[in-house]
């Protein structure tokens, strides 16, 4: 630390020896002067006396200088680092710079980086009370469900076993909503702490995909919606978690029927995208997406139309375990929408390696 420190302190040599040379020549410039025509002093005496002065003068000039500005600025310096740069570790072992420049250089780039890391903490925090309020509010409404239709009949409307079975069944559809919740957030956990492992195999993706569109049908006629597969009657082979990319699948499809207009239709389709992925592409001619909300899209509860996607079902968490499920297969999700016009959600997956041998 002694070397560095002396290394440091090599820079401020030039301006002690510059003040020192200054103060030392006007100095002795002015005593010259003085013993030559107040004292009438030799010239060749004068010039003796003043070499001897100025070297007497800027040796101690020198010496102070350098003192003042080792114990003096140093000291005041290193306090600064102590209070301000030497907050990051990675600070620790750099040596102490004794110009301001270099210090403001420092000291600037050091609140920078704090103001960022500010603003970062403040988006996280905001992110955590929505998140909290969303918890706090898809939780309550069906609790406060089952625990009107449980404290009717403790009231006791249970004694008419019409009103009895139909409150039971609506309290049983609000537990169902509660687990499913519950079950949605844990598998993102798991998925995020990385817990959940996949199981990973070869499947004909373009299979998987219309045995999804068959069990959707019926959701899907509801809003007179058609599910169209595209394909070329050949099996697309994958390697990935079957069930967990089912589970992709079904959410997009879902999504795109919640979002999507009556009459309308949701095209899904598998083509190449490298040599060695494979692009699954959902797209709508629903409602749309504006430009703002797409890049909350895939956040935890975060719902475009609150309203309205609410009265559709749903735990608002389906893109969220999208996207999680997609990055843990190490692979990308895009979203392309237009407002007033539809949307397409499309995600890319390794092909099979059983593939690469045909």
């Amino acid at each position: 630390m002694d070397m560095v420190v002396k290394k440091s302190f090599k820079r401020n040599y030039r301006f002690a020896l510059r003040s020192g040379s200054l103060i030392s020549l006007v100095a002795t410039l002015f005593g010259m002067i003085l013993l030559r025509f107040t004292f009438k002093e030799e010239k060749n005496a004068v010039l003796l006396y003043g070499l001897i002065f100025f070297l007497i003068l800027f040796s101690f000039s020198f010496l102070v200088l350098q003192y003042r500005i080792e114990r003096f600025i140093y000291n005041r310096i290193r306090k600064i680092y102590d209070d301000v740069a030497m907050l990051e570790s990675a600070t620790g072992n750099q040596p102490i710079a004794t110009d301001m420049e270099t210090l403001s250089r420092k000291v600037k780039k050091f609140a920078s980086d704090k103001k960022l890391e500010i603003e970062m903490l403040q988006v996280r925090e905001q992110y955590r009370r929505e998140f909290l309020g969303n918890v706090s509010h898809e939780l309550k409404t069906p609790l406060f469900t089952v625990q009107g239709y449980l404290s009717t009949l403790n009231e006791g409307a249970m004694e008419d076993k019409a009103i009895l079975k139909k409150y039971l069944e609506r309290a049983e559809k609000g537990v169902e909503r509660l687990i499913y919740i519950v079950e949605d957030l844990d598998m993102i956990s798991k998925l995020e702490s990385g817990e959940l492992n996949l199981e990973f195999s070869d499947f004909d993706i373009v299979e998987l995909v219309q045995s999804v569109i068959d069990m959707l049908e019926m959701k899907a006629a509801k809003k007179n919606i058609s599910l169209v597969l595209e394909h070329n009657n050949k099996p697309m082979w994958v390697w990935a978690d079957k069930d967990k990319l089912q589970q992709v699948i079904i959410n997009l499809i879902v999504n795109s029927i919640k979002y999507g207009k009556v009459d309308g239709e949701t095209e899904i389709s598998v083509t190449g995208f490298t040599s060695k992925k494979l692009l699954v592409r959902f797209t709508d001619n629903g409602e749309g997406i504006e430009s703002q909300n797409i890049p909350r899209l895939f956040e935890r509860f975060y719902r475009v139309n609150k309203s309205g996607s609410r009265s559709e079902g749903g735990s608002g968490l389906g893109l969220s375990i999208v996207k999680h499920i997609i990055e843990a297969h190490k692979q990308k999700i895009y979203v392309e929408s237009e407002f007033g016009k539809g949307s397409e959600f499309s995600f890319t997956v390794d092909r099979a390696h059983k593939q690469f041998k045909k």
